[in-house]
């Protein structure tokens, strides 16, 4: 980790341990990826095909973080936003 296009964080999972989880930008789409906080050799990480909302919009609160610092545009916000709109058109931004 630790590319432009990588943001990671740390929260906990569905069974109480906590995770680490980071999204990587591909083209205009975010990969998401996880493992549990535990480290070791054989604890690899492991793509998430559906994250959760909680996942997507701690991702867009670090990207709105660095779009403030200008370490990344604007644009990835708003186009963040309509992935996030798109895929939960329950929710509602605040």
């Amino acid at each position: 980790m630790g590319a432009k296009s990588e943001i990671g964080w740390t929260t906990p999972g569905e069974d109480g341990v906590k995770r680490h989880v980071f999204a990587q930008k591909v083209g205009r789409d975010w990969r998401f990826f996880q493992r549990p906080r535990r480290k070791g050799r054989d604890v690899e990480w492991e793509e998430l095909p559906n994250p959760p909302l909680d996942d997507w919009l701690e991702l867009l609160n670090a990207l709105e973080r660095r779009a403030a610092r200008d370490l990344h545009p604007p644009e990835h916000v708003s186009r963040l936003r309509q992935m996030i709109r798109d895929r939960f058109p329950e929710h509602r931004f605040s």
